[in-house]
């Protein structure tokens, strides 16, 4: 609950100085009791322990079983038949059990994030699994959160957390911030920075006072951890070997009841009852089996599918429901500019042409690219997910960061931050500078006296706003998240308190995170199967239906549902 606590009640509790950090021997002390800081992983099977665990089937014991007698009874050649059977059973399953292990190591090895912390008053970087609970921690853009950290200072951070809370908009921090609710959920305590999760705006630090399986990531670890359920297949054959033991042994019990009543003789028939339940008894079974899920591990296999366990391929052959995350499943995990809004005229980005933009439309996306600090170049971006999708979209238009910070370079900047929910550049321009300010719509307009309606600058009246809030709503409706711009012209370099006073409103874009088209095929294949499609999102029940509606997974309001209602339902 540390996101209840103030820093100072934090520091105390830790034991440690937040200019100096940790010294060497407080890092040692708490290594030993706190153990690395890494998710624990199940002892490794040796490949002994994988093939005996092949063998633990009833199916198995019942042809182990049929094998054993046949050797008592002189029957030699089905004997060594039926163990063939089971050692080919067990050999394919070792194999695909250590290749799935192998490849799972070798993409661990790929990831190993380092940290920055502060130890005995220097700044070190260090690799993220010698972090200790106390450790000062040091974040920036683009490195990731090494352990759950309570912040200490917060300038313009934002954390994408998608991994954990599967939003793909990134959560905008503040270290002041205590909270009274014990029960909060994770995305909402913008006073924490969580394990896995990367920076990629500002920069912050903070507190480590969790780490490992005692983190947040690491309690989804244990939750996840293999469980000794059987698959519907092994459950199937298991009562089939069940079935097939019962009837050896009522076949034998029968021949050997009919055998005494008649008076033959007793060892023959007893013979004859067992060679009758040997033969009932499928050997071959497991195998054709065992080969079959091969066969589809290998299907997989070229689709970049890693399968652990053989029996894993067929329990996705008994799927009648797949509940799925939205953010970067049934989405791309980045957001896009999809429309865009200047004074009564709404237009589509991807309906509207280079040569078609006219000189207000090119004011708006030349000072959405100016006040921006991502970067996007050969279709690749850095930092803010929204900058990012900002930039991109002066691209589209031949209106490149590069070359517009070229033309008119950035002299001055006030950085947003969450209480004005705005961000300004200065930006020399000719003699002249030019004040680039994005953010929220409600804030942008409370600062705005006039307003650019193709190419000349009016009033703005408080009709005008009502109209740009409207079509806002309207945007919001339809799941597009809305972003404003605005700017004004000085003579003289400003001091950033000045800069978001008196502005020239344009107008404003809305963006939203698209769906992956090429999933909606799949929807509809699981659909024509018999599977029911199920989106889960933390998004609200409007923004969820816009993009389950685009991929044909629900159609009405009526068909989406919120936690707090599926918490009240009864499990029936």
């Amino acid at each position: 609950m540390y996101y209840t606590k103030s820093i100072e009640e934090i520091r105390e509790e830790l034991d440690v100085s937040l200019d100096k950090g940790l010294s060497n021997k407080d890092v040692e002390e708490r290594k030993n009791k706190y153990g690395l800081n890494k998710i624990k992983e199940k002892e490794k099977k040796s490949l002994v322990s994988i093939f005996l665990s092949q063998l633990k089937d009833v199916l198995i014991y019942v042809l182990l079983g049929a094998a054993a007698i046949t050797f008592i009874i002189g029957e030699h050649v089905d004997g060594i038949i039926i163990l063939l059977v089971v050692l080919l059973n067990a050999v394919i399953g070792v194999v695909q059990e250590n290749k799935a292990s192998q490849a799972i190591a070798e993409l661990k090895k790929m990831a190993s994030p380092r940290a920055l912390v502060k130890r005995d008053g220097k700044t070190i970087e260090i690799d993220s699994e010698e972090i200790v609970p106390g450790d000062v921690v040091i974040l920036d853009a683009g490195r990731f959160v090494p352990a759950d950290i309570r912040l200490t200072d917060s300038a313009n951070l934002k954390i994408e957390e998608s991994s954990l809370t599967g939003e793909s908009v990134p959560s905008e921090k503040n270290h002041e911030k205590i909270f009274d609710n014990k029960k909060i959920p994770v995305g909402d305590r913008v006073n924490m920075a969580f394990s896995s999760t990367v920076v990629s705006y500002g920069r912050g630090e903070g507190i480590v006072v969790s780490t490992g399986m005692n983190t947040e990531i690491g309690t989804i670890a244990k939750n996840l951890e293999e469980d000794k359920e059987l698959t519907p297949l092994q459950e199937r054959l298991e009562e089939l070997g069940k079935v097939l033991g019962f009837i050896a042994v009522g076949v034998c019990v029968l021949i050997f009841a009919i055998a005494y009543l008649q008076g033959k003789d007793l060892f023959d028939m007893f013979l004859t009852a067992i060679s009758l339940a040997v033969a009932a008894i499928p050997e071959g079974l497991a195998a054709i089996v065992a080969i079959v899920l091969a066969l589809g591990v290998t299907r997989m296999s070229k689709r970049n599918a890693i399968v652990k366990r053989l029996p894993a391929v067929e329990t996705l052959g008994s799927v009648n429901i797949i509940c799925t995350d939205k953010t970067g499943t049934l989405t791309q995990n980045k957001m896009t500019v999809m429309e865009f809004y200047t004074f009564e005229n709404r237009e589509e980005v991807k309906t509207k042409k280079i040569e078609d933009i006219n000189s207000t439309e090119k004011d708006l996306i030349k000072t959405f690219v100016l006040c921006n600090d991502a970067t996007f170049e050969d279709d690749e971006g850095t930092g803010d997910p929204t900058e990012i999708a900002l930039v991109e979209f002066g691209d589209k238009y031949n209106l490149s960061k590069k070359s517009l910070n070229k033309d008119y370079p950035r002299v001055s900047e006030r950085p947003f931050d969450s209480d004005r929910k705005l961000m300004s550049t200065l930006n020399k321009e000719g003699d002249k500078f030019r004040v680039n300010t994005k953010g929220a719509i409600d804030n942008l307009l409370k600062i705005s006296t006039k307003v650019l309606i193709n190419g000349k600058v009016e009033s703005l009246s408080e009709d005008m706003k009502e109209e740009f809030l409207k079509v806002s709503e309207n945007m919001s409706s339809e799941a597009l998240r809305v972003l404003a711009c605005g700017y004004k012209y000085t003579d003289s370099k400003i001091q950033p308190k000045d800069m978001e006073k008196e502005l020239i409103f344009i107008g404003f874009v809305g963006m939203i995170d698209p769906p992956r088209m090429e999933v909606k095929d799949s929807i509809l294949e699981a659909k024509s199967a018999g599977i029911t499609p199920i989106m889960i999102t933390g998004d609200h029940k409007v923004t969820a239906l816009a993009i389950a509606k685009e991929l044909e997974i629900a159609e009405s309001i009526e068909e989406t549902i919120e936690g707090s209602e599926l918490d009240d339902m009864s499990d029936e």
